[in-house]
């Protein structure tokens, strides 16, 4: 990299004053925190690592090192302080889990962090650079995935067999110098970057080695960039926390949890307890808030030909059959495609468990309905989003008794579901939330007409319904399926191989 004249360090201009136009060919190099991002507290997201792959004790074993980070960051080195959140976060954490939180869990967090004013200039750069004191294992996937960028220059955290040492590599943590350094080292054998953003004194290394820097003012009351202007939308994502875990939140986190768990095996034993038509008015004083709109169809009743049909359900979490049994006020079996040993031991219903064998689930179907009713959720997995997967058409072809059941719900505290950890957990964690909330919808019973009888394919009736739901909850209806989520998220198609079980006569070993 050539050295261009340098600018005065002690003075850049805003940059609201950077045009945005004509930059297609231009190359930008931007820092994250307080410029890329409107926080300049990376505290949250080494929090986010923390819970997610060392649980409640990393945690707290980072909270309270925080403290330590800070003293030093603000009155000795920005440096040092960085070096006491990486070792409190990382120190023998494996690699591979660090890395499956940073794709699975932190895209969510920093998407709604973004800088407009950034965004604006940073996107209308045709090569997009990120130069961060951050551990790029950590911020790579975010900013390659979901902001185009084609290059990012981060601190390497050292490993030793797998394993993170919770000590970063040489040159050591980029800011100031090191940070500078690190750019004249990426850009060696190409043209000086156009325009450099930064958001504080110890940016200026870097920046003054562009043709053009900015300086981000301090506006934490700024509104974030929309996610509908995101390059790619964030359909899925992973982790247990709701919020970002500023250190009030984080501290207010790890004391809820044991009172949080109390209470949440006091709901879920009176869900699987008490009977059905009293469960709605336990859940209300327990504080798990269950709302029903709609009018929903009457119990079967073989004397009056009331035949049972099948609930169209959509899926937020494992627990939906239990908040539609709840909003009937009696016990409806369900068929689920995963489901935990733990989860199907409390549950208050008849699950049961589909192989992912067409013919031989069309035949478990079948046996159920002639039973009474059955609740399905034909996407196949939860997403958190307001999106619905795609409906699998099996369930148009057993039955024209359809009733569409648009379900959402809200949590202030704990995500109910889970691709990456124990799925056991998940009926918990949901009613771990302070006061949960779930919603049941009950849309009109699908005519005659619009049914495979009624000579539809059973692809039009899978679509439309999932049309009509999406529309009752103003969410937007995708082609994605579980495979989907689980490569973006597990790294894997979420196909559970069973073990193959010994004959009677075969003795293990032998």
């Amino acid at each position: 990299m050539a050295k261009p004249e340098e600018n005065p360090s002690s003075f850049f201009p805003n940059i609201a004053q950077c045009a945005s136009v004509g930059r297609e060919k231009q190359t930008v190099v931007a820092d994250m925190d307080g410029t890329l991002l409107r926080g300049r507290s990376s505290f949250p997201y080494f929090a986010l690592v923390a819970f997610e792959v060392g649980g409640i004790l990393r945690l707290l074993f980072l909270l309270l090192a925080s403290p330590i980070a800070g003293i030093l960051y603000h009155f000795i080195s920005e440096s040092a302080g960085i070096r006491v959140l990486i070792f409190a976060t990382f120190v023998g954490m494996k690699e591979s889990d660090i890395e499956s939180v940073a794709r699975a869990v932190l895209p969510k967090f920093y998407s709604g962090d973004l800088h407009p004013e950034t965004w604006r200039v940073f996107s209308s750069c045709g090569k997009r650079c990120v130069l961060t004191a951050n551990p790029g294992v950590m911020v790579e996937p975010f900013l390659k995935d979901y902001l185009g960028a084609d290059m990012v220059i981060g601190t390497e955290i050292h490993v030793f067999r797998g394993r993170a040492t919770g000590l970063v590599k040489k040159p050591g943590i980029l800011v100031g110098k090191n940070k500078a350094d690190a750019l004249v080292r990426a850009f060696k054998d190409e043209p000086v970057p156009d325009i450099a953003l930064g958001d504080r004194e110890t940016d200026h290394p870097f920046m003054k080695l562009c043709k053009e820097s900015y300086v981000v003012p301090t506006k934490p009351d700024v509104e974030p960039v929309s996610l509908d202007k995101l390059p790619k939308p964030i359909v899925f994502h992973d982790g247990r926390l709701v919020k970002n875990p500023t250190p009030f939140m984080a501290l207010i986190t790890i004391l809820w949890i044991p009172i949080g768990f109390l209470l949440a095996c006091l709901r879920v034993a009176a869900g699987a307890l008490l009977p059905m038509p009293i469960v709605y008015y336990v859940f209300w004083a327990l504080g798990v808030r269950v709302y029903i709109k709609g009018t929903p169809p009457p119990p079967p009743n073989k004397s009056t030909g009331q035949t049972g049909v099948l609930f169209i359900c959509s899926h937020r979490t494992l627990l939906d059959p239990i908040f539609l049994s709840t909003a009937l006020g009696r016990p409806i079996p369900a068929v689920t495609y995963s489901l935990s040993r733990l989860s199907e031991i409390i549950s208050p219903l008849k699950l049961v468990r589909l192989s992912r064998d067409r013919t031989k689930d069309a035949s478990t179907i079948k046996k159920l309905l002639q039973k009474g009713d059955l609740a399905i959720c034909p996407e196949g997995t939860t997403c958190r989003e307001p999106f619905l997967l795609r409906f699998s058409a099996l369930f148009a072809e057993l039955t024209d008794e359809l009733v569409p059941v648009a379900m959402a719900n809200r949590m202030s505290m704990f995500h109910g579901t889970t691709a990456r950890g124990w799925k056991g957990m998940d009926p918990f964690y949901f009613f771990m939330n302070p006061s949960p909330v779930y919603e049941v919808t009950f849309l009109n019973k699908l005519p005659y007409k619009l049914t495979c009888s009624g000579g539809k394919s059973s692809h039009e009736v899978a679509n439309y319904i999932q049309r009509m739901i999406a529309a009752s909850l103003s969410y937007e209806c995708t082609s994605f399926t579980r495979k989907d989520k689980y490569r973006a998220l597990a790294g894997n198609d979420g196909t559970v191989v069973e073990k193959p079980k010994l004959s009677p006569n075969k003795v293990m070993g032998c």
